[in-house]
């Protein structure tokens, strides 16, 4: 603050002047000491002065002298600012009450502090100044100065009480009213302050600072233009730091009078408090650029002002998301009209700024919380608006646009007048086929014949009533999936459908399924023969329309369909090729037959069917008299696929054929081999009949019964009774009524644990349980089959037991019983189903380097899904992030990014927008975050980790308002992820310490 220098210099000298005076006869007529130490004081030697006082005031005689003398030790002392001279000057005081300088000197001290800037010193010291006795010159000097320590130690309503007394003196008179008039100007009385300023006349004031302060005056007076041509005035005369305040008025002057080019040069000028500007500062700048059309240099001003929460910021907020929009940035106008309308400082911006927020989500997506929700919430919060029926409109697309079919079906039962019976006949469609891409086939019907119910739209009718039928099939319900494509055949829409294509495909499917294979025959034909269908369904149309006429025993036209499936590049021209020779065989060509499974051998070295082709070859071979090649070939099999089913039966048959050539050693050689080697197959109780026949001819019936005794799944006698225990109970299961046949089969395994028919009931009661629902008692019966080696349902067996573990989520004990279906599986859907939860169940246990190799199998699988696809994708991009193979990541994500649905979706549109800034590609990394927010808004864990992601792009783009608005959005929004609100908060404290440094409103300790 500006205090004049004033000259006290005569004052004082005039008090040395009558001091002398009054004192000159102690000087000349007693003692020449005091008129040296006097002379020594007033030239400012002050230690030698109080010496000699000192002595004085102990030897002198007389009383004057003396009080005299300790008056001017205590003044010295406290000019050298020694330790207890204030007692000194008391103790003058209190010893010689008589004198004339009592209050002298009071006075005195109290001037010397005021002179050395020591206030509060000085205001003690005036204090105990006698005022009434003072002269009216010094009284004038008193009041000022009194008033002056007063407002510099801060208090102004004290000191105006003594300016006041002295503001009409020639002495101080201007400085007074200057001072009277700042204190005025400190407590906002802007029309006291002008008046004592228009009071001065003091030229030194007037040209010093006083214009600063009447433009600053004007300024919060209102007076623009006055405050803009006195801060004009003063420019060239003020100091730096004062031509930044100077250029703040002016510019803001201009400001106020709408004059926006004008103020905009100046308020450029300003350099802020300390070198930091305020959330008001940038303000002002930005509404000036606004409002001359330049949107982008008021967003660069307007995006500065974070953690507002007054009028100005929800001013600024809302003009910040119009220059977005005005530039088509609608994520970052969401994200600032979000802002203003949670502010209550304006009703009129609260409202239009949350229509606008409401527009925008449905339009591009809301990150923070479901669009539905929004425009929820401005329907119950304006419910009688103008826009109500917008957006009610709205709210329903919103629904459907997010992909939440689910919430709009129960919008629309609860509200039926929000939209049309058509809108809810789709919606109920689409969540069907959602829940059909899912795999959950039950809802998805349920929610298929909720639309059927709705039949407005004929096309979406149609498509309803295939999809049901589509439904039914994966579930296994044949009649009702056939009943379902037929009515769909009927409906005139039908054929106008996509899903018309597939219509014969599904129909023949179908009637197979059923065991209608005469009547799916003319359907897979029509598919086979049609140049319009996809070649997938052609090939696998050739191959079921081969066994339609194989089952048929139509084996000429079942040669060639297989010959022609085997020729395209389907997944099982294997299986056509090897089916082809088969009907060679039917058809009574066995030397073709034989000639075509040598070349099935040549040409797949590596199909499943290499097992079936050896034990056709060996039976052909003996068929055709080439008995050795045979034997030879049963033996090969047995080698080579040791726990495939067909090697107990090519042990069996070798067995038989050294029978039936009178070889009885070597026939019991190998029957007893089947019994070793596969005790629990059938197999193996045929090959005990087979040896009781030969022993029986070699009239060592001893022998057979003491080999059978050693034998626990032999019972040497009971077998009657044993096959009508199974027979009974079998046929209850061939009958449909599931609780009889298993009390039978139950019954039968307490009485022949390890009969003949022991495995088939284990697998049967498996089934049964799990068509029960009976879970954990059907996997024992599985295991035990499983377990059981190549019996004919050991891969079925297999399969179920590693469906369940799976189910579970039990990889640790699925694992080997996967690995074993994988090396046994003939069937490639198995295989497939092995490898896929190979690869989940390793990555479950971190061994990434397999997860990725199994990842790899599956997808170089034939014929699967996107579903399996993506999973396998996933599976590679998470173990590649695991490993830090970040390159790995972004590749497989991309390749997600293509096929998956739902949470993988998401979760690859979110690493697409982390793989993205972290290439610096911050603009596009901020797309793929918009798309995670608008499509996939249900998957709120995905959605909170893309926010993070904007927030840097946002940073990294030197938008610091959307930065810190979407950090704060994110602490707030998804409290239940602790390491997303956790990151938040780390990267928002890291924004705000930067911000801090150039803008003095950010709030740096999280209030």
């Amino acid at each position: 603050m500006y205090r004049k220098n004033f000259n006290f210099l005569p004052i004082f000298l005039g008090l040395f002047f009558s001091i002398s005076a009054q004192e000159s006869k102690v000087f000349y007529h007693e003692d020449k000491a005091f008129q040296d130490a006097l002379t020594l004081y007033h030239n400012q030697q002050y230690q030698a002065a109080q010496t000699i006082f000192e002595e004085v005031k102990s030897s002198t005689k007389d009383y004057e002298t003396e009080a005299n003398s300790a008056y001017y030790a205590a003044n010295a002392a406290i000019r050298l600012n020694q330790r207890g001279a204030d007692r000194m000057m008391e103790d003058f005081v209190e010893r010689y009450p008589t004198s004339t300088k009592r209050n002298s000197a009071f006075l005195d001290v109290a001037d010397y502090y005021f002179e050395t800037g020591k206030y509060p010193y000085a205001l003690k010291w005036y204090k105990k100044v006698d005022a009434a006795s003072m002269s009216n010159r010094d009284k004038e000097r008193f009041n000022f100065n009194n008033g002056y320590a007063l407002y510099a130690s801060k208090r102004p309503k004290e000191a105006e009480r003594y300016l006041s007394k002295v503001s009409n003196s020639p002495t101080y008179g201007s400085q007074a009213k200057y001072y009277l008039g700042y204190i005025a100007y400190e407590q906002d009385d802007y029309d006291e302050a002008s008046a004592r300023f228009d009071q001065i006349t003091d030229p030194e004031l007037l040209n010093e600072k006083l214009s600063y302060y009447q433009a600053d005056l004007n300024f919060k007076l209102g007076n623009f233009e006055e405050a803009i041509a006195m801060a004009q005035k003063q420019l060239p005369k003020s100091d730096r730091k004062e031509v930044s305040e100077l250029n703040k008025i002016i510019g803001e002057s201009h400001f106020n009078l709408e004059q926006y080019d004008q103020a905009i040069p100046y308020l450029k000028k300003y350099r802020g408090k300390r070198g930091r500007f305020s959330n008001t500062d940038y303000y002002l700048i930005g509404y000036s650029y606004y409002k001359q059309g330049d949107y982008a240099s008021a967003i660069q001003q307007f995006n500065k002002i974070i953690g507002g929460t007054n009028n100005v910021s929800q001013n600024a907020y809302y003009h910040l998301a119009e220059c977005y929009l005005k530039l088509d940035q609608k994520t970052e106008a969401l994200n600032a009209f979000r802002n203003a309308s949670e502010m209550d400082f304006s009703a009129e911006i609260k409202k239009d700024a949350l229509l606008n927020y409401a527009r925008l989500s449905y339009e591009i997506g809301n990150p923070y919380e479901p669009v539905p929700r929004v425009l929820q919430s401005y329907l119950e919060t304006y419910p009688k608006d103008q826009y109500q029926q917008e957006m009610q409109e709205l709210l329903v697309d919103s629904y459907i646009t997010s992909k939440n079919f689910e919430g709009a079906m129960t919008l629309l039962e609860e509200n039926k007048g929000y939209a049309s019976k058509e809108t809810y006949q789709k919606v109920s469609f689409y969540r069907g086929v959602e829940l059909f891409v899912e795999g959950d086939y039950e809802a998805a019907t349920e929610r298929f014949s909720k639309s059927l119910k709705n039949p407005e739209n004929q096309k979406f009718e149609a498509r309803a009533e295939y999809w049901r039928a589509e439904s039914a099939y994966r579930l296994n319900q044949f009649d009702d999936a056939l009943a379902g494509f037929s009515r769909f055949q009927s409906l005139p829409s039908a054929k106008d459908l996509k899903e018309y294509v597939d219509l014969d495909y599904n129909l023949g499917y179908s009637h197979f399924k059923l065991k209608n294979y005469a009547r799916a025959i003319p359907f897979f034909k029509k598919v086979a023969d049609s140049e319009s269908q996809e070649n997938a369904n052609r090939s696998d149309s050739y191959v079921r329309l081969g066994d339609s006429y194989f089952v048929t025993s139509q084996y000429t036209g079942a040669k060639t369909a297989y010959n022609e499936a085997s020729r395209r590049d389907g997944p099982e021209r294997d299986y056509a090729a090897f089916q082809k020779v088969l009907c060679d065989g039917f058809l009574g060509n066995n030397s073709i037959k034989i000639e075509g499974l040598n070349e099935f051998l040549r040409k797949y070295p590596r199909s499943t069917f290499r097992d079936d082709a050896l034990f056709e070859l060996g039976n052909s071979y003996v068929k055709g008299g080439q008995e050795s090649l045979g034997l030879q070939t049963y033996d090969r099999l047995v080698e080579t696929f040791g726990r495939s089913k067909f090697a107990p039966r090519s042990l069996l048959r070798q067995g038989l054929v050294h029978y039936n050539a009178n070889r009885n050693d070597q026939a019991l050689n190998k029957l007893k081999e089947v019994v070793r080697q596969y005790p629990k197959t059938s197999e193996a109780k045929q090959a005990v009949a087979t040896a009781k026949l030969v022993y029986i001819d070699e009239g060592k019936v001893s022998e057979y019964a003491a080999w059978a005794r050693n034998l626990d799944f032999v019972e040497v006698t009971d077998s009657e009774l044993e096959n009508a225990s199974f027979e009974a109970a079998d046929r209850k299961y061939a009958e449909g009524k599931t609780e009889a046949a298993l009390k039978g089969y139950e019954d039968y395994l307490k009485e022949f644990p390890d009969g003949i028919h022991a495995l088939q009931v284990r697998f049967n009661t498996a089934q049964i349980c799990f068509s029960k629902g009976q879970k954990g008692r059907a996997l024992e019966y599985y295991k035990t089959v499983a377990n059981s080696g190549g019996s004919e349902y050991q891969e079925q067996a297999l399969t179920r037991v590693c469906e369940i573990y799976v189910g579970r989520e039990d990889y640790q004990n699925a694992l080997p019983f996967l690995e074993r279906l994988e090396q046994i599986a003939e069937i490639s859907q198995n295989r497939t189903f092995a490898q896929s939860n190979l690869m989940k169940g390793y990555y479950g246990q971190k061994n990434y380097s397999q997860t990725i190799a199994y990842a790899e199998k599956v997808l170089a699988a034939p014929k699967i899904d996107n579903r399996i696809k993506s999973d396998a994708q996933i599976m590679i991009a998470r173990s590649a992030i695991s490993t830090g193979n970040e390159r790995l990541a972004e590749t497989a994500y991309r390749e997600v990014k293509k096929i998956a649905t739902g949470a993988l979706a998401a979760e690859a549109w979110y690493y697409d927008a982390y793989f993205k800034n972290q290439n610096s590609d911050f603009e596009a990394s901020n797309v793929s975050a918009q798309k995670l927010a608008k499509d996939y808004g249900a998957y709120k864990e995905w959605g909170g980790k893309g926010l993070i992601v904007m927030a840097k792009n946002f940073y990294a783009l030197d938008d610091a308002f959307q930065a810190t608005y979407i950090l704060e959005s994110v602490i707030t929004n998804f409290t239940e992820f602790e390491d997303i609100v956790v990151e938040a908060k780390g990267e928002l404290a890291v924004i705000k310490s930067r911000e801090a440094q150039r803008n003095s409103s950010v709030d740096t300790n999280g209030n």
